[in-house]
């Protein structure tokens, strides 16, 4: 059996409507959380770190930029997998950036989950090792 040193990076995204189920998520998944890098916007960061106690580093808020920096990091294969709670049900101002996210996720065979039924799907196959293959691409 081969043991990886480097661990994931995780994006941790979530919409105002979402925020408390994301902290609910990661509170839930926390023993496999943390042995990851994680990633998050600012006010979805803080409000993960103070519910969790998770240590996660925060971008800006998603509309003044926060979103075009993790894209950034997508698009670098920086990132191994985005956890992204949206809500459908409203507008978003910022609609153009979610999609952007999907877009470069799709682009970069980054494994993506928009809803909590495929985040949990993504975050039991990270504990299996499903998602090993990344750490191939990252060498």
């Amino acid at each position: 059996m081969i043991v990886w040193l480097k661990f994931m990076n995780i994006a941790l995204i979530a919409h105002d409507e979402k925020k408390q189920l994301m902290a609910d998520f990661c509170i839930a998944y926390k023993s496999i959380l943390q042995k990851h890098t994680l990633f998050a916007t600012a006010t979805t960061g803080t409000i993960i770190e103070e519910e969790t106690g998770l240590s996660v580093y925060k971008f800006f808020p998603g509309p003044l930029g926060g979103s075009q920096q993790i894209e950034a990091r997508i698009a670098c294969n920086e990132i191994d997998m985005v956890i992204f709670f949206r809500d459908p049900s409203t507008q978003q101002n910022y609609e153009p950036d979610v999609n952007s996210i999907i877009r470069f996720c799709d682009a970069n065979n980054i494994p993506v989950a928009t809803n909590i039924a495929t985040a949990e799907m993504l975050i039991k196959g990270l504990e299996r090792g499903d998602l090993d293959w990344r750490k191939l691409i990252n060498k």
